[in-house]
């Protein structure tokens, strides 16, 4: 059904920017970029029946007009009528209904359906024949709609709790597998947005000591074809196909059902929770691709606005620098346009403290690779909303010239896979070397005391901010220091597993990385039966694991645990479980003696980092002077208490290094950290640095080598040595009589 009757009266004063602005009684603008269409509709759902109103106005590449009528609960989407020449990369198909890409809801969650795709299609959801036919399906009976919401909430005096970059601990997780199997949760909340916001989630993380919740992608997303050819889902949902609705299928049934109005309150009520809790929230956000792909996906939005203009083209071709067979275009205005106003967006209306950017470099590139000052980039750092949250970037890409950790302007902060693969080659693949060859000389200390001292190497000297040699915009919080994350093992698969395990994915193993840098200590995968937790290989896997978070979380930087690493979470040696919406992906919760350890063990050293300022040092550390000492300095030694020299780093069979991280004067003296990090495959009796290094009572204030930190000796270290058992961390508290005057 057609009709075009606007109020003409209206003065057409067009819209600032995309989108639907309307007052509470549905009345205002409609604006949507296409610049290449010939015409689009604007299609209104009545009860039923499809009204058409056409978008009379065209201003700078904006299709426009006055609407009415645009209520909460309203089901709307467009038709383009354009030119199809695949060849150039046009696909205009009136037939298909398209998202708004501006839309704050969507109808509901869908399968990928045949009805989506522009042209014919196979079973298969290949293209059907040799050439690309428009698809005359008509989908408005299957179509994802946008829906009309309102920002009316009450927010309860909602208070960010703005932790300081310094203070911050990031915990990523999965909305859906973090709570799916939780006891405490009520049944009709696991899984979803309210689970996640629920007193026994939010009490649990604060407990543990982390102040960042940092979400997998909740953006409305949809599946790939060939995922859908696999029977399988993108459980991560790293698939968007709307920017600012939230994914329908992380809310409850209830939510479900009343509409996206419900679903959209959801996910407030849980930030609001959250943030109740004391819980920063950073959503990692996908703008580098969307869901309709490569040159054979989908049609849901952009890809029939105007493909040319919001998709990179080479030509014909789309260029991919992302893997998923397209990339967004960040060079076009309309591109960033979007993203910033979806950045805003989630920012001021749904109180989210900051975002992780999923291969952020792509968002850098222009024709000739990445620039730091990226007009993108510099919009994003210099935006008076988005500046004031936390940015982090995943600095690289899959794209030629794509890998550019420390390189990203202030103030962003950085996933450093240097850390991780430092940290992992240390505890791990450096060993399972020397335990196989029998030669001692793999490894060093070298690469593990730049990682431990927030990297200076990458985000000083790759600072692109060009200041004279020694200074920097980079803090050292701009290293975001982790081991495992959604990509790869567990930390409990690390030490079990050599080799990827990736056949529910249904490609035959060839899927996800082989370079795990791990170590099975001797067998792969957990074993079948007949072992007890006191066997000496599941307790070395959990010494192993004790140690790798300790590293992570006593370095200087921005620690981030993964969900679950914090008591032995597995995956089976699943290292792209990107696929996998079931057990291999959803936390278990039912906890044994030695898992529960493992947690009081991650505790304990999120206390120690939070009691001692000079683990958390806002500058890059310096040479420490015995003379004038202070928390921003760094000291390094041998097992036998004297200083590291040039020989002892270039030493390749060297396996141990002690750490001096001077304290604070306080109201009892001065706290210094002596933290000894060992690989020897035999005990060290560590000799504690002699004057004019800090002297006085030496106490063991955690030790990786213990599986019950309460097990402690409750005493001062005696005859100035320290035994350190094969493969374990130590801290050292040193007391000396410095007192606050």
């Amino acid at each position: 059904m057609h009709a075009d009757r606007f109020d003409r009266a209206t003065p057409p004063v067009a819209p600032t920017s995309p989108g639907l602005s309307v007052d509470e009684q549905g009345r205002g603008t409609f604006a949507v970029a296409a610049p290449r269409a010939d015409a689009v509709d604007l299609c209104i759902d009545r009860g039923g029946a499809e009204l058409h109103h056409r978008l009379r106005h065209y201003d700078g590449g904006l299709r426009w007009d006055h609407v009415t009528g645009m209520t909460p609960g309203t089901r709307y989407g467009l038709r383009v009528h354009g030119p199809w020449d695949p060849g150039a990369g046009l696909y205009g198909n009136p037939r298909k209904l398209l998202l708004d890409p501006y839309a704050h809801g969507v109808s509901h969650a869908s399968p990928l359906l045949s009805s989506f795709f522009p042209f014919e299609v196979d079973a298969m959801l290949d293209p059907a024949g040799d050439r690309l036919v428009p698809s005359t399906l008509d989908d408005r009976e299957t179509a994802v709609w946008s829906v009309v919401t309102t920002d009316r909430f009450d927010w309860q005096g909602d208070l960010r709790p703005m932790v300081d970059w310094d203070e911050t601990v990031l915990y990523e997780l999965h909305v859906k597998g973090f709570t799916r199997l939780h006891p405490e949760v009520p049944p009709e909340q696991r899984g979803t947005y309210a689970g996640l916001g629920h007193p026994a989630v939010t009490g649990y993380l604060t407990d543990l000591g982390v102040t960042t919740v940092e979400l997998l992608p909740i953006h409305a997303a949809m599946d790939e074809p060939h995922l859908t050819r696999l029977g399988l889902t993108n459980y991560w949902g790293y698939s968007t196909m709307s920017f600012m609705a939230p994914e329908p299928s992380l809310a409850t049934a209830a939510a479900q059902r009343s509409g996206a109005q419900a679903v959209l309150d959801e996910v407030r009520t849980m930030v609001r929770n959250l943030h109740a809790a004391g819980l920063e929230v950073v959503l990692d956000v996908v703008y580098n691709h969307t869901a309709e792909g490569g040159a054979g996906g989908p049609s849901l939005s952009l890809r029939g606005l105007d493909n040319r203009e919001y998709y990179w083209m080479d030509h014909s071709s789309f260029l991919d620098v992302t893997g998923t067979g397209g990339t967004l275009d960040p060079r076009s205005v309309h591109v960033m346009d979007l993203i910033l106003a979806s950045l805003r967006y989630w920012v001021q209306e749904i109180h989210v403290d900051g975002f992780r950017f999923d291969l952020a470099a792509t968002l850098g590139r222009d024709e000739h690779g990445f620039r730091p000052d990226h007009p993108l980039l510099r919009a994003i750092v210099t935006d008076p909303v988005l500046r004031r949250v936390k940015l982090i970037a995943e600095p690289w890409d899959v794209g030629t010239g794509g890998w550019h950790t420390g390189g990203f302007p202030a103030p962003f902060a950085e996933w450093n896979d240097s850390f991780r693969d430092d940290v992992r080659a240390f505890w791990l693949s450096d060993r399972a070397l020397r335990e196989r060859d029998g030669n001692p000389a793999v490894g060093g200390v070298r690469d593990l005391a730049t990682r431990l001292t927030a990297s200076s190497d990458l985000f000083t000297s790759r600072d692109p901010s060009h200041l004279p040699a020694g200074r920097s915009l980079r803090s050292p919080w701009a290293s975001i220091n982790f081991v495992t994350a959604h990509d790869g093992f567990t930390l409990r698969d690390l030490t079990t597993y050599e080799s990827k395990h990736n056949e529910a994915n249904g490609e035959d193993n060839r899927d996800g990385t082989s370079d795990n840098r791990s170590w099975n200590h001797g067998f792969e995968g957990e074993p079948v039966t007949g072992l007890g937790e006191a066997d000496p290989l599941l307790a070395a896997r959990r010494r192993t694991s004790r140690g790798i978070l300790a590293t992570l979380l006593l370095a200087s930087g921005t620690p981030m645990l993964t969900a679950g690493d914090e008591f032995g979470r597995t995956q089976h040696g699943n290292n792209n479980a990107y696929c996998q919406d079931n057990e291999i992906s959803w936390v278990d919760w039912t906890l044994r003696p030695q898992d529960r350890a493992l947690r009081d063990a991650v505790k304990a050293l999120l206390w120690l980092r939070a009691e001692h300022p000079q683990l958390r040092s806002p500058h890059f550390l310096r040479p420490a002077d015995p003379a004038a000492l202070d928390p921003g300095q760094v000291a390094w030694f041998g097992p036998d208490g004297t200083g590291m020299e040039h020989a002892d780093w270039m030493d390749p069979s060297r396996h141990l290094l002690a750490m001096l991280r001077p304290g604070v004067p306080g109201p009892d003296g001065s706290q210094h950290l002596l933290i000894v990090i060992s690989t020897e495959a035999e005990q060290v009796d560590l000799t504690l640095p002699g004057a004019p290094w800090p002297q006085g009572p030496t106490r063991v204030l955690f030790d990786s080598s213990l599986e019950d930190q309460s097990l402690l000796p409750t005493g001062p270290v005696q005859g100035g040595q320290v035994p350190v058992e094969p493969g374990s961390v130590i801290v050292l508290g040193i007391t000396t009589p410095e007192r606050l005057s």
